[in-house]
């Protein structure tokens, strides 16, 4: 499967001519060395979707407070070392707006590069852990979906960020992404504690804001980059990443506009906490969760 995009990159010339075949400091690390393996876990997580409610149907939902809660607040230490290391890294190397090539010199900073976007890939597997808590708690209706289409895309399109572009202008993406589940996962940890934390979660809309902003900041950001002129940085990644932010952006408007038109802020009888897997209101609040 390596061999197929390997050979349309020299084809097309899509990447840094000594990449075409992947990243060479990457090669050996956890999952970097074969796609397979990344689409066989994306496929289980779809048979997962599909048929986990079936399974659970005749069951009993689990209990798993004290599991949500470790969970999600050791995601939010996660996504804030992600965001401080792409931070860094952008700050050390004076990170350019709208063009950012890849370092993928064997240097520290080099490594530390590649290191984050490795790093920022395997939270998204980890991540697909969100659905399995959702199924075994019988909370099927948050399975959206919205949701399922940005767990399994974002796996795989992560996992050609890390071999072959770890680096450079999607840090803009990933570190935005990182920081917006700072606050997420803090708020999904807060509201699995119980009900004494949760009357005090009235905040859940201004999450789903922030996100939006996330996606309005990408695009604009890979539009930018259009006009910068060349770019050592594949220009096709940032078309890539303009649809499917487009598409992530309009998801996450209807999700909006249906949530909370007409709607007031503070919460309600109607608007209670329900415990969804990642504490979650009503099971609408985990719709909000992650950019791109």
């Amino acid at each position: 499967m390596e061999s197929i995009i390997s050979a349309v990159h020299r084809k097309y010339n899509m990447t840094d001519s000594n990449v075409f075949d992947g990243d060479p400091r990457v090669s050996e690390w956890f999952l970097m060395d074969s796609l397979g393996s990344v689409l066989t876990m994306c496929l289980l997580y779809l048979l997962m979707v599909k048929h986990g409610p079936s399974f659970m149907e005749r069951r009993q939902p689990l209990s798993m407070t004290p599991l949500l809660v470790i969970y999600n607040f050791a995601l939010v230490i996660l996504s804030a070392y992600i965001f401080i290391e792409m931070l860094s890294v952008g700050i050390i190397r004076s990170y350019g707006f709208f063009c950012q090539p890849v370092n993928y010199d064997d240097t520290a900073i080099g490594i530390r590069e590649a290191n984050a976007a490795w790093w920022y890939f395997f939270s998204k597997v980890i991540e697909l852990l969100d659905t399995t808590f959702f199924i075994l708690r019988k909370k099927n209706r948050q399975v959206t979906f919205l949701h399922v289409y940005h767990h399994s895309t974002m796996m795989v399109i992560c996992w050609y960020v890390a071999k072959y572009v770890p680096g450079g202008e999607k840090f803009y993406n990933g570190g935005f992404n990182c920081l917006v589940h700072v606050f997420m996962y803090t708020y999904y940890g807060l509201a699995a504690m119980g009900p004494g934390i949760q009357k005090y979660l009235w905040w859940k809309r201004y999450l789903t804001e922030f996100q939006l902003i996330q996606f309005l900041f990408v695009n604009i950001r890979c539009i930018g980059s259009f006009f910068n002129g060349p770019c050592e940085y594949p220009r096709w990644i940032n078309i890539v990443a303009l649809f499917y932010s487009s598409s992530l952006l309009l998801l996450f408007l209807n999700f909006y506009l249906k949530s909370y038109k007409a709607k007031p802020f503070a919460l309600n009888g109607k608007d209670k906490v329900n415990g969804s897997a990642n504490g979650g209101k009503n099971g609408l609040v985990e719709d909000i969760k992650k950019g791109n």
